[in-house]
């Protein structure tokens, strides 16, 4: 199946040179490292002819501990109790897609509010103005929350046309914020005036806030996604009428992964993958000079309060002072072994605290060069928070860790001793650490961490295509049942080949969902038509007070699941029940809408019922999340127990609508299986049938054999019987080349002849078949051929 947007723009963040995150969350194929990125969108793959592929809609299962972040710590914000209410709060970022709000008591950390509609890795995120929070993802957004509610977002902003990688926000200027991304874009925000009010528009690319409409009840003020070419001139979009356009600084010319400001938010520096520290006049947009020096990316960057010194850290290793009054390097730190990922500094900006790869803390005087070894860790460092005299620290790994530091008074680390001085060569300091003299830890233990849940790394789909089985990155192997949403089996820390192995079942279901772990959760999506391809008995599901060979899609009844929250949220505000079988979408035209696009069938297969069965009913403690994409604005996420039903065919793809509410569902491929009917060699036996014969591809052998034995002792031909649920009236060969077989149990009421039945058994490729074995299993196991599947009969020896 092919995925939305194959197309991967410059994988290079964190998997550029030197900069691989190889702990805690490594990277996937480039297949699903686009597929999340891209999650929900309507757009063509890699080829132009194709026709447009409709919104996928994903669903993302959360663990039962769902205060706990699931995925690295890509940011931290720091609110302390003089600018809040009292109280001081830490803001976290995650790679799982969500932001949460931690108070921090001395000993403690209490999970307040967690902020969720980013459809993608959170990078990055800055506190601005009283309680405004900014982030930034790889969805390609911003978006700004109300930092001190509980999860409130109050506008989503779309400029970018590729990841955002990062944010810097002026200290002293509440409104000024910056980002900058993998597209080679930086631009700069001027926030008060992005959360404007605006009028209503019809503009398609208007995304609502808050995965719908914002507190106050007014539409985004969003701009035109549009990629901004390489030039060195400040630019103002005049391209879109309504809603507040940032000023675009443009210059870059590859991928932006840092960026930092002064206190009074007048100059802008920025840094990449062009190994140059780029300064900005963030008043103009205009570039004002390049600091050249590092030989490789460019991860972090600090200014001083006044803007003249800047700290930059790279993938080269080394950490650099410039003044950038004197437009030069003032001074080299050989720290580190490998990639500099994260910096902080004292407040007087004497000292700085360093992290990135080689998975080390360190601190570092700027003026006399003196260095220590604050702390070493299990994973790859990714940004840090000074708060008073402690550090905190995070990493690839979803747990945050607090680490003491002297901030205030930074000399009592040094006067511990096992310092050492920094180098001004890159490779110093890997001499030093070859040479054994490497530096000892001040500080073995954190004082306070924050745990998180070990993210998914490694899964499998079983071939009853409800189970999948996965691994995370503590080892530990657990089975979940993805119609539920919840784990069924934890195996604890064993070897996952061999459960793989040991769970096999010679079972063959279509394929009707794709899965990733790229938020450090299983992602289910579902594409139309293909997630309505796969079919199971009622019996085979275990489903009481349903007929056993009703046939239940296994995406319809998920659906259902999903929504059932939703459907009953909408049938209270409506006041009336959910729409029957047939009829339109709150008057709204999702019949014309299916009929541009294909043949929409009501499924007969069952009548229209709003139950949810139990294989398909979803936990309400440990919801999962939605991500997908209406016909108006961008993807959003939100629980599915916090859909509150005013959504409409706008905010949900409208297949999945018409599935939901109408009972449609679209035309799907591989429900049937053809197959020809013979007698084995040198058997008597003879039935009364002609050509091909077609059969639900999950139709149990037993039902083969039923066939065999009514044409076998009916006295009559078939074609006088047309009873529902009976073999379908056998035709002669002219009239067609195809007979149904059909999957009932004989309810009709006809009573075969009395004869004493004989035993049959059926085989395939000379192999006696299981009467339990669908035909869709036959064929994949047993014929293993591409041309229609060939099956035999004979009577059984001795009977």
């Amino acid at each position: 199946m092919s995925l939305n947007f194959v197309w991967i723009p410059r994988l290079a963040w964190n998997c550029c040179k030197n900069d691989v995150a190889c702990s805690g969350n490594p990277l996937r194929s480039t297949k699903s490292f686009s597929a999340m990125h891209r999650v929900g969108s309507a757009s063509n793959g890699n080829n132009s002819t194709r026709p447009r592929k409709e919104k996928r809609l994903t669903y993302v299962l959360n663990d039962s501990d769902d205060i706990k972040h699931c995925a690295g710590i890509n940011c931290l914000a720091l609110l302390t109790s003089a600018a809040s209410d009292g109280s001081d709060y830490l803001f976290t970022g995650s790679r799982d897609g969500r932001l949460k709000r931690w108070a921090l008591g001395v000993d403690r950390a209490t999970c307040l509010a967690t902020f969720e509609s980013h459809v993608d890795w959170v990078n990055d995120a800055v506190l601005v103005g009283d309680s405004t929070l900014v982030s930034c993802s790889s969805d390609t957004t911003l978006k700004t929350w109300n930092a001190l509610s509980f999860g409130t977002c109050t506008r989503t902003l779309r400029q970018h046309s590729d990841y955002v990688t990062c944010l810097a926000a002026a200290e002293k200027n509440n409104n000024i914020v910056a980002s900058g991304g993998l597209g080679g874009e930086v631009f700069i925000w001027d926030i008060e005036a992005a959360l404007a009010p605006v009028s209503k528009c019809n503009d398609d690319t208007v995304d609502e806030s808050s995965n719908g409409i914002n507190g106050s009840g007014n539409l985004l003020p969003l701009t035109s996604l549009r990629t901004i070419n390489s030039s060195d001139n400040m630019s103002m979009h005049t391209t879109q009428t309504q809603g507040y356009i940032p000023i675009a600084a443009k210059g870059h010319k590859d991928s932006v992964y840092a960026l930092a400001m002064n206190e009074s938010g007048t100059i802008l520096v920025s840094g990449g993958t062009e190994k140059v520290v780029r300064v900005w006049d963030t008043r103009s947009g205009s570039k004002t000079l390049k600091l050249r020096g590092h030989t490789d990316n460019i991860r972090a960057l600090l200014l001083d309060s006044s803007g003249r010194y800047c700290l930059s850290g790279s993938s080269d290793s080394m950490i650099r002072l410039w003044d950038i009054g004197q437009q030069r390097c003032v001074h080299s730190y050989a720290v580190h072994t490998d990639s500099v990922w994260a910096l902080a500094s004292t407040p007087a900006f004497s000292h700085v605290y360093s992290g990135g790869r080689d998975f080390s803390l360190y601190l570092t005087d700027l003026q006399t060069r003196e260095s220590s070894l604050l702390c070493t860790g299990e994973h790859p460092i990714l940004q840090l928070a000074l708060h008073d005299d402690s550090i905190w620290v995070a990493t690839t790994d979803s747990s945050v860790h607090r680490w003491p530091a002297e901030g205030c008074n930074p000399q009592k680390i040094f006067l511990r001793g096992n310092s050492f001085l920094a180098g001004n060569l890159s490779f110093s300091r890997a001499r030093v650490s070859l040479e054994g003299s490497t530096p000892v830890p001040v500080y073995k233990e954190p004082t306070l961490t924050i745990l998180g849940t070990p993210a998914i790394v490694q899964h499998e789909v079983l071939n009853n295509k409800r189970h999948v089985l996965t691994k995370d990155v503590s080892g530990s192997v657990k089975l979940w049942e993805i119609t539920k949403g919840v784990v069924i089996e934890d195996y604890g820390k064993v070897s996952f080949e061999e459960k793989k192995e040991e769970l096999f079942e010679m079972v063959s279901i279509s394929a009707w969902f794709t899965v990733d772990t790229r938020l450090g959760s299983l992602s289910v999506h579902l594409d139309t038509p293909q997630c309505f391809s796969a079919e199971m008995y009622s019996a085979d599901l275990n489903i009481v007070g349903k007929p056993e060979d009703d046939k239940v899609n296994l995406a319809r009844e998920t659906l259902k699941g999903l929504l059932a929250h939703w459907l009953r949220k909408r049938k209270q505000r409506m006041g009336s029940p959910a729409p029957a079988n047939g009829e339109l979408l709150s008057g709204k035209d999702i019949s014309s809408r299916s009929s541009t696009h294909s043949r929409i069938e009501a499924d007969g297969s069952s009548e229209n019922d709003a139950m949810v069965y139990p294989p398909f009913q979803f936990s309400v403690t440990s919801p999962p999340s939605i991500i997908t994409e209406g016909s108006h604005g961008g993807p959003w996420r939100k629980k599915i127990t916090d859909l509150d039903g005013t959504k409409d065919e706008k905010d949900f793809p409208w297949w999945c609508l018409d599935c939901v509410l109408n009972n449609r569902l679209p035309p799907r491929e591989n429900t049937k299986c053809s197959f020809y009917l013979q007698p084995c060699e040198g058997s008597s036996v003879q039935i009364l049938t002609q050509g091909k014969l077609s059969a639900p591809r999950i139709l149990r052998i037993h039902k083969v054999v039923n066939y065999v034995i009514e044409k076998m002792l009916l006295d009559k031909p078939l074609d006088s019987l047309s009873a529902e649920g009976s073999i379908a009236p056998g035709l002669t060969g002219s009239q067609s080349q195809h007979q149904a077989v059909g999957d009932g149990s004989f309810r009709s009421g006809f009573q075969p002849s009395q004869k004493l039945k004989p035993s049959i058994e059926i085989l395939c490729n000379n192999q006696v078949l299981s009467p339990e074995m669908s035909l869709a299993t036959v064929r994949a196991y047993i014929w293993k051929k591409s041309d229609d599947l060939v099956l035999n009969y004979r009577l059984v020896q001795g009977s």
